[in-house]
């Protein structure tokens, strides 16, 4: 789905209210005065002012520090405060003009009789996946020999880790296609999982690394692969993104749990 920008917008000024409170809280404790910092060739000179409503300015020593780290820290408290203040007003008047629907959202809300005739202005999450998913390939050939593991989808993988995240993929309702031919400057390669981050209607690709204590695999299938989505303009990191295992260590599904709730979402 496109962003809300409105619970963007909430979310915000949640944050900011919190802080506000914090620094307000924080004020409480610390001493009256200003400090002002003055230089004279290396030496640096820190004077209290306006400390218990006093006009006189006093020169402070090291024994003093720990009421300059006060006032320093309050200076800067301070300034945020305002600044933050400022930012929530602003925030608080636009959340009061903000629509509770956006224009996205329009089509979503009626009925099914208006959607079947309605072409809408804005294509929706629903239409950009479908259409995205419509749009036929074909997917790398799997030869004899290899077993057979099938996803909720209906899909053939390679391997058992394959399936797991195609499936967990699939509960989280993560559009994908599996092992989708992808054109390079060296010829074409099969990611082996082509997502659709719908947030930002982007596309993603996921590599399953599972031979990790095979040598010449890690040299070939991983170090080679990267390489080629990296001269392609696909960034480890940014828009590719790995999983591994081992003979001796398993997929984590708590980690391809967190790499999908944080990236691909």
């Amino acid at each position: 789905m496109l962003k809300n920008t409105r619970e963007q917008l909430e979310t915000r000024y949640m944050i900011l209210s919190d802080l506000i409170k914090q620094i307000e809280n924080k004020l409480k404790h610390l001493p009256s005065g200003r400090i002002k910092i003055c230089h004279h060739g290396n030496t640096v000179y820190y004077y209290l002012t306006g400390y218990n409503d006093a006009k006189e300015t006093k020169l402070l020593n090291r024994d003093d520090y720990k009421l300059i780290e006060d006032l320093v820290q309050k200076s800067y408290l301070e300034k945020v405060l305002r600044s933050t203040r400022q930012e929530a007003s602003t925030l608080e008047k636009a959340l009061e003009h903000y629509p509770m629907i956006i224009a996205e959202d329009v089509y979503k809300q009626l009925s099914n009789e208006r959607k079947n005739i309605i072409k809408p202005i804005i294509t929706t999450d629903e239409q950009f996946i479908r259409n995205w998913l419509a749009i036929p390939f074909v997917p790398k050939e799997i030869g004899d020999g290899v077993p057979v593991y099938i996803t909720r989808n209906g899909e053939r993988v390679r391997s058992k880790s394959e399936m797991i995240i195609a499936d967990r993929l699939s509960a989280n309702g993560i559009p994908y296609k599996y092992e989708c031919p992808l054109k390079i400057k060296n010829g074409v390669i099969h990611p082996d999982f082509t997502i659709l981050k719908i947030s930002e209607r982007k596309i993603q690709y996921l590599e399953h690394c599972g031979k990790m204590d095979d040598p010449k695999y890690t040299e070939n299938s991983v170090v080679k692969r990267v390489n080629d989505y990296s001269r392609a303009g696909i960034v480890l990191g940014d828009n590719l993104f790995l999983t591994f295992e081992s003979s001796e260590t398993p997929l984590d599904v708590r980690v391809l749990d967190e790499l999908i709730n944080k990236k691909f979402k």
